[in-house]
């Protein structure tokens, strides 16, 4: 039987440094349900602004045992009974004048209701939430959003939904489009994250799970266990989902769709080279496609959960959220012009990976546009010869390079284009994309079955003047090249008349309406989108171009191995890479000159 829903608010003004009010209830308008949160505002008579979160870890988990690892590195000022994942620490924030809400989202935690992460419903519960806090008698009606991750993609669909009271979002590494940035890299089904993701840390705590207590992963549900069933009932679930639904018209993918150009609020954007498999590209593209003049982009590098507290990184948050929250701009955060809109680290040198110190060595610059205007798109041609050579299309007589289909991280399948080693320093900062002509055919005679599909992986690594690979740190502080890029053959289609195409950035809709045939044996063309990246290409190092059939070295938990979604039926053989008058193969990379 369904829980009966209680009151469990609680207000504790003497054990902390600041008022803590736990398992306040938002009774929800827009769905069945309820959101319940804590509060943490300072001990202070006078209203105070507020910083917001929601979202499914548990708002009540101590970061301490949700990743003890990563709380031990964490910086010691952002320590606290209260800390958790991913999230402001509030004893920090309430020290500086700011109330923070934390929300379980709804379904989990302390919220009764449907799980179902990411989807429209719950971001309407995250507008309820929003306009809650900006009505509380000891709010300055002022709210802003500061969050990583899961926290910070959820930023930017509620404020799409234009709250009452949201002054300036902040999100941090946070992924913008569901379908293309998260589940379906070029229409293909990234299933190893969303299974950690979904098995670890969502449906641990989904509301009336047993044994939470007992798993230390926070409180058991105080209104009471559901059964398996009324759990089960209770739930949309990512793995099983995102296997069902392939296309962006799906009802699934449909209902989570949102215009980021209704975004109406200062935003700033932190985008991590390193996580070129999930966030990258959608707080880059985020921040291109908001609605709102006063809206800065700045690139970081370092591991996925650390530089969020780093001192320097907290102040550059304390300084955008105290201009457009307390109205002290120190230094012209709200004057459109006064600061430069994009602030971006440059990778340049082998300083290692999952080394904060050393990282600081990169240096960084500042840009008054993204992408960069003055930027010399430059095709770099692939060779049958494995080279890839600057401006030179090949003229030879008809050719191809072939390499079987579905790779694996641990049996990859691959082919590797090198240039010459460049003559001069040179940057390359900015989107890419490669053109490519592709076949698929049997392995051999006695192949059953014949390919109906191309799954394109892409990647693009750097070679050290000492002829040494150089890794930067991903996500979860493992070893990446510098970017990735992904497609399946049958989207291919490009939507060339809508405004978000450009020549360096198609636009696909990834409908079941632009499913086109991929018949073997037949060569097919196509532009892949290739993340943005950046990386300053020393003199004497190269630059080596990789064309795959699966995963390979740099994807990490990112993997793309599905067997229904990558079956053998559809996908297997051989891909051929063809080269002819007819048919060029490049990749056009974004050539940044000196300013």
């Amino acid at each position: 039987m369904p829980n009966q829903i209680r009151d469990l608010h609680t207000v504790d003004k003497d054990s902390h440094p600041y008022i803590f009010e736990q398992n306040a209830t938002v009774s929800l308008k827009s769905s069945d349900g309820a959101v319940r949160l804590n509060v943490y505002r300072p001990k202070t008579d006078e209203k105070v602004p507020i910083l917001v979160t929601y979202g499914p870890y548990g708002k009540d988990i101590p970061y301490a045992d949700f990743h003890a690892k990563s709380y031990a590195e964490v910086n010691p000022q952002h320590k606290s009974e209260h800390s958790v994942w991913e999230t402001p620490d509030p004893a920090f924030w309430t020290k500086h004048g700011y109330a923070v809400v934390r929300a379980d989202e709804r379904g989990t935690g302390q919220s009764p209701g449907l799980l179902d992460t990411m989807s429209r419903g719950t971001s309407e519960a995250f507008f309820e939430v929003i306009e809650w806090a900006a009505e509380q008698p000891w709010s300055t009606g002022k709210v802003g959003l500061l969050g990583i991750s899961y926290y910070a993609g959820t930023q930017w669909r509620v404020a799409a939904r234009q709250p009452k009271g949201l002054s300036a979002i902040v999100p941090w590494e946070g992924m913008s489009d569901y379908y293309r940035d998260r589940c379906r890299h070029g229409g293909i089904l990234s299933d190893q994250f969303i299974t950690f993701w979904w098995n670890r840390q969502v449906i641990t705590d989904q509301y009336g799970r047993p044994g939470r207590k007992a798993a230390k992963w926070g409180p058991d549900t105080i209104e009471g266990d559901l059964s398996d069933e009324e759990l089960a009932k209770n739930r949309q679930d990512q793995t099983i989902d995102n296997v069902k639904n392939h296309f962006r018209d799906d009802e699934y993918y449909a209902t989570k769709d949102f215009d980021l150009a209704n975004i109406k609020v200062p935003l700033l954007s932190v985008a991590n080279w390193g996580g070129i498999l999930l966030h990258l590209r959608g707080n880059v593209q985020g921040y291109m496609h908001a609605g709102w003049d006063l809206k800065y982009l700045r690139f970081i590098t370092g591991r996925h959960d650390l530089p969020f507290y780093y001192e320097e990184e907290v102040e550059l948050q304390r300084s955008f959220l105290d201009a457009f929250l307390k109205g002290d701009d120190r230094v012209g955060w709200s004057e459109k012009g006064k600061l430069p809109p994009v602030d971006m680290v440059l990778r340049k040198g082998d300083v290692g990976f999952n080394d904060a110190e050393a990282e600081k060595k990169y240096p960084r610059r500042t840009e008054t546009e993204w992408p960069i205007a003055r930027t010399q798109y430059t095709r770099f041609h692939l060779q049958p010869d494995h080279s890839l050579v600057k401006d030179k299309p090949y003229t030879g007589e008809e050719e191809k390079v072939s390499y079987k289909a579905l790779g694996l991280l641990a049996n990859p399948q691959l082919v590797q284009f090198t240039t010459p080693v460049f003559e001069q320093e040179t940057e390359i900062t900015g989107h890419i994309v490669a053109h490519l002509a592709l076949s698929s055919s049997k392995a051999n005679a006695e192949q059953k079955t014949t390919p109906s599909d191309i799954d394109v992986f892409l990647t693009l690594r750097y070679i050290s003047p000492e002829g040494k690979e150089v890794f930067y740190t991903g996500t979860a502080g493992d070893p990446v090249p510098l970017t990735k890029g992904w497609l399946r053959m049958s989207l291919r289609k490009v939507e060339d008349q809508h405004p978000m195409h450009k020549e360096w950035l198609p636009y696909r809709e990834y409908r079941s309406t632009d499913v086109q045939e991929v018949k073997a044996d037949t060569v097919y063309e196509a532009d892949v989108e290739v993340w943005p990246t950046n990386v300053v290409v020393e003199k004497g190092g190269k630059l080596i171009f990789e064309v795959s059939s699966g995963d390979t070295q740099g994807c990490g938990i990112f993997g793309h191995k599905h067997s229904v979604d990558r079956s053998e039926e559809k996908l297997g053989g051989v891909n051929n890479l063809h080269f002819s008058d007819k048919h060029q193969n490049f990749v056009v990379l974004p050539v940044v000159p000196p300013k």
